[in-house]
């Protein structure tokens, strides 16, 4: 059994790194069928892997008892959307084909970080626990956390979110998107889509990026992932980005910026007190009032359904960018799902979070069975309403 999970945490390594390699290069507007052929291909390929890494055979099933002796503890994000329902999924598939124990919990919101860190800290005491799963909701609140886990010998896989400060030692392995890929997915076929308007433009054009917060790397990275790939292709075409709106974003992007006064373009970047939908409606509705704005990007699922709820007074979204605001989302569920098929909402960038509590749980047991591990980058992938029912991209489009 050791041998054949190791082979399986190898297969999807090795499926999500030549994917990464790839870049986003493969995903390109939604006008190019080729380019979505080869996005498919990708998610074809990465969603083999993940099913390698969740299938065992019958014959592994005298050895899974062994597994049994592992417990491990499970952290979400919260529970507030179907995206963590997803990978709790995951975890439990795969916990039940490896005989293993998990006790999972999480936060009712992303901003409830106090809560996940007490989350945390029980975790660290459960007796006989083996590991423990992460998906913090903030980059630093929980260092102190994986200091006491580490001086127990408690190893801690992270997914979704990676922990760059954590202490040396105290973080095995991170299974996650390439955040900052993926956010540059969605910059690629939401520019693609607004090109043409950009180009013809005789005045400052506004393009508006909804991020539920500021402190998880995977939200931070997603959001500059976008400004950063918006402003290199608006660079590319002429055209000179100014960021304004959260320090954050501001402070930390990469791209080259000009003033406000002296842009063509300029990416204003909101952020919501707290990380729920009616907030992120709020900043949103403050954007799509504008009237130079023509495009909107929501960088969770959260953030894209609150751009949705936004558009329920304005109705401002479609995509026709000659006639209507383009809005990109991220993640899936049945609000962003069924904007994209009506017509609301151009597109969306999907993760695979059923793969990542899959992988998980391979990584934890490999660890708890004496195995080396390492990171587990797995990828995002752009869809629409010509290949969101596609076989390669249905399976990522959870409820």
């Amino acid at each position: 059994m050791k041998k054949k999970v190791l082979a399986s945490l190898l297969c999807v390594a090795m499926a999500a790194t030549m994917v990464v390699g790839c870049g986003s290069s493969a995903d390109t507007s939604a006008d190019a069928p080729a380019a979505d052929d080869a996005a498919a291909d990708d998610a074809a390929a990465d969603d083999a892997a993940a099913d390698d890494a969740a299938t065992d055979d019958a014959a592994a099933t005298d050895d899974a008892a062994a597994g049994g002796d592992y417990h491990f503890e499970i952290i979400v994000k919260s529970y507030q959307s179907s995206y963590w329902q997803a990978a709790v999924k995951g975890v439990e598939q795969e916990a039940a084909k490896l005989g293993v124990t998990y006790n999972c919990t999480g936060p009712n919101a992303e901003s409830d970080i106090a809560d996940q860190v007490n989350m945390l800290n029980n975790a660290i005491n459960v007796d006989g626990v083996d590991g423990i799963g992460l998906a913090a909701c903030d980059q630093s609140a929980c260092l102190d956390a994986l200091q006491a886990a580490m001086d127990k010998g408690i190893p801690v896989v992270c997914f979704d979110s990676g922990i760059p400060d954590a202490p040396e030692g105290s973080v095995l392995s991170t299974v996650a998107t390439d955040n900052y890929g993926a956010g540059a997915t969605a910059a690629e076929n939401l520019y693609a889509g607004l090109k043409d308007k950009i180009a013809a433009a005789t005045a400052p054009v506004r393009i508006g990026e909804v991020n539920q917060e500021a402190t998880s790397e995977s939200i931070i990275n997603r959001g500059l992932g976008f400004i950063d790939k918006f402003a290199e292709l608006a660079k590319a075409d002429g055209k000179t980005v100014a960021v304004i709106g959260n320090d954050k974003y501001v402070n930390d992007a990469k791209a080259e910026t000009v003033a406000e006064a002296e842009a063509d373009i300029i990416i204003e970047v909101a952020v919501p007190a707290q990380t729920t939908v009616e907030l992120c409606a709020t900043e949103a509705s403050v954007i799509m009032n504008k009237a130079d704005t023509i495009g909107m990007f929501g960088s969770n699922q959260v953030a894209a359904e609150g751009i949705l709820t936004a558009n329920e007074n304005l109705n401002v979204l479609g995509t026709d960018p000659e006639t209507s605001v383009l809005a990109a989302g991220f993640d899936a569920g049945s609000v962003i799902k069924g904007a994209i098929t009506d017509g609301k909402m151009y597109g969306a960038v999907t993760q695979s979070p059923l793969a990542m509590g899959i992988t998980t749980i391979d990584t934890l047991y490999a660890i708890a069975s004496g195995q080396t591990v390492s990171d587990v980058p797995t990828q995002g992938y752009w869809y629409n309403a010509d290949n969101m029912n596609d076989d390669s991209i249905a399976p990522n489009l959870y409820d």
